[in-house]
This record gives structure tokens, sequence and C-alpha cells, in this order.
């Protein structure tokens, strides 16, 4: 198991550790419900130093990152950041990412921990038709996600930018907290705003700091790994691993918005082809009608208690007090409002296939 760079910080804050994606990770401090009620209604600081980082650089680096990623980066102006995936060759998904365009010729990937290794080993296999400069960053940054309404008015102190006005999904690299050429990135997965800070493992502890002093009378508090995962829940985002994987389409999972078939990308006439026959499953958001908590990897069937599919992602939403869900199902049951059933344990609880995302803010 890997350590974070403030793994000491973290376990002095009383946080619960676990190992998650190779590394110690903190999975949560005072609790689930309380921190991520902090990140609904203030602020609160994720440690995700776990996360990936290529930066792909050359006058083929766009080539490249056409070839291997579903979206269309082409169409990023420098400051712009993208979500996408990497299709593998058999209808599946390598992972999702993020593509932040930082210069003319230059690009910062940003992986799931699980999965820097497959994906370094992917992308170094298709760069030798393109020969663009790969470097595997992984090891040396560390990355903080403030998160929450609060967020911008609390860290406002810690830098020269105007953060108000960066848009979302885009970004600025500047000063933060005393330390130059720190990439500020409006993105997150909590859907409640603020910002995603990327800084060497030297500084981290210096921005920890601070970032906590600067939100001290926000109320602002760590959040661990558990409420991140409520809280993209809520809103509905992919979990690589329960939601998307090797063997889940782009199409199949609700991704059709990232995957843009006016270029040329690995396996991209079997997606447009299923795309046109419309696939045979579907990635729905589905409510539980009485009290009960769907998890993953639970039977979904219908009222004749045949199988029609499996939850991917589940969980008793702190936000709405109710159980909610993710999980694929045979395509003629993908429509808004279509009765469902959970099987929990020896029981068909009843659900209903709603619109995302569940947390409307």
């Amino acid at each position: 198991m890997k350590n974070i760079a403030l793994h000491e910080v973290h376990e002095g804050l009383g946080a619960k550790m676990v190992p998650f994606a190779g590394f110690n990770m903190p999975v949560q401090y005072e609790g689930v419900t309380i921190e991520h009620h902090t990140v609904r209604e203030s602020v609160g600081v994720f440690d995700v130093s776990h996360m990936g980082e290529f930066l792909v650089e050359g006058e083929n680096a766009l080539a490249l990152i056409q070839k291997v990623t579903s979206n269309d980066a082409s169409k990023l102006a420098i400051g712009d950041a993208q979500y996408s995936c990497f299709p593998n060759e058999t209808g599946g998904i390598v992972d999702d990412l993020i593509c932040y365009r930082i210069k003319e010729n230059t690009y910062l990937l940003v992986v799931n921990a699980s999965n820097i290794d497959k994906d370094w080993d992917w992308i170094s296999t298709y760069n030798k038709d393109f020969g663009a400069s790969l470097r595997n960053l992984s090891d040396e940054y560390s990355l903080l996600a403030i998160q929450g309404p609060k967020a911008v008015e609390a860290m406002q102190s810690l830098s020269s930018l105007d953060l108000a006005a960066i848009p979302f999904y885009k970004f600025k690299v500047g000063d933060f907290a005393g330390i130059e050429h720190v990439i500020i990135s409006a993105t997150g997965y909590t859907g409640s705003g603020g910002f995603e800070i990327y800084c060497k493992n030297s500084e981290v502890k210096h921005i920890w700091d601070a970032v906590f002093e600067a939100g001290k009378s926000f109320g602002i508090k760590p959040i661990g790994l558990a409420a991140r995962d409520t809280l993209r829940l809520e809103m509905g985002y992919c979990l690589y691993g329960n939601d998307i994987d090797d063997t889940t389409s782009p199409i199949e999972a609700g991704l059709g918005w990232i995957t843009k078939f006016t270029k040329d990308f690995v396996n991209h006439e079997a997606l447009a082809k299923q795309k046109a026959d419309k696939p045979t499953r579907k990635l729905v958001a589905f409510e539980m009608v009485e009290k009960s908590i769907p998890r993953h990897d639970y039977e979904i069937v219908d009222a004749n208690g045949n199988i029609i599919g499996k939850v991917t992602s589940g969980t008793m939403s702190p936000s709405l007090g109710k159980g909610i869900g993710m999980g694929y199902v045979s395509s003629e049951f993908s429509n808004l409002d279509t009765e469902i059933f959970v099987q929990i344990r020896k029981k068909a609880m009843p659900a209903k296939v709603v619109k995302l995302p569940f947390y409307k803010g």
C-alpha cells in the first residue's frame, strides 16, 4: 500500500484509513452524514492525491489524445477541462478521465488511481504511432478537492485570481496560498461547486494548512471517501469499477454526450453502430418507493421476478432521506417512471426509474 503525502495529517485528525486503489486513504473523519452535509451546505476538503496525472506534450499530443479518448479534445482552448473516457477495443471503457489543455501542445490527463498502470500502458501502446512526449506525474503531485457552496468565498483570500470568475470546467494556473503555478480547477465530483487544487507533494502540507486556516470561519472540515461516494451518487456521476468498466460501453452508460463520432478514435465504428442500433441495456437511475437501501450487485427484477439487471451503485441518500441507486437494466425497462424491483435479501422492493441528478440543489 502506498501512502499519500498527507497520510500522517489524516491519521492525526482521527481519520479512519482504509486500503483503496493501492493507497491508504481516509474514508471518514466524523462520519459520512456529517461530512456529506458539510459539503452540501458549506465547504469541505477531500484529499484525493491518489489520482493519476499524465502529461502529454509535443506536436502530436492532440492527435494521440483524439485517438485514445472518446470526446473531442480539439474543442479545448487553453484553460479548458473536458470529461472523457478511454474506449477499449471490445466495446468497454478502459477508464474515465479529465483532460486539461495547459498550453498550446501540452495536456494533462487525470485518471483514476486504480487504473494508473493500466491507463499508462494503454496510452503508451497507442503512442508508438504518434511519438508524443509522455510523463507519468502521479507520484509527484497531490490533489485537494475543496468543495461546497462556500468554497469560493472561503478560499478567495488565498489567491490573487478572481476565483468566482473561473467558470465550471475551466481552470487557471496561478498563485494559491503563497505558492506559484498551482492549477486551480473549477471541477469536482460533488455537484456543490468548488475547486480542485493540483500541487507538488512538497507543497501540499503548506496548502492544506492555509486552506483550513482560511476556511475556519466557514466551518470547513476534512471529508473522506465515503461521503465523496454519497455526494457523487446523488449527482449520478459514474464511478469506475461500479457503473462503468471494461465491459460497459459509453453508449450503454449514458455517456453518449462525451462520445463524439466526428473523429476517428479507438473502436468508434462499433460504438457508432451500437448507438444507431440502440443498446440492449442501459444504465438507469432509480429511487426506492419504500424505505430500503439498494447496494452494489443487488439484482434488479421485473414485476414477475425475472432478472432484468443489476445495481451498480446504491445508498441511502443523506440529502433526500431515501434509497437511491443506478444500475443496468434491459432497455425496455429504462424509460422514466418505469417500475422496477430491487432484490434485497428475499424481498423484491419497488423502485422507480428517475431522471438525474437525484439531488437538485
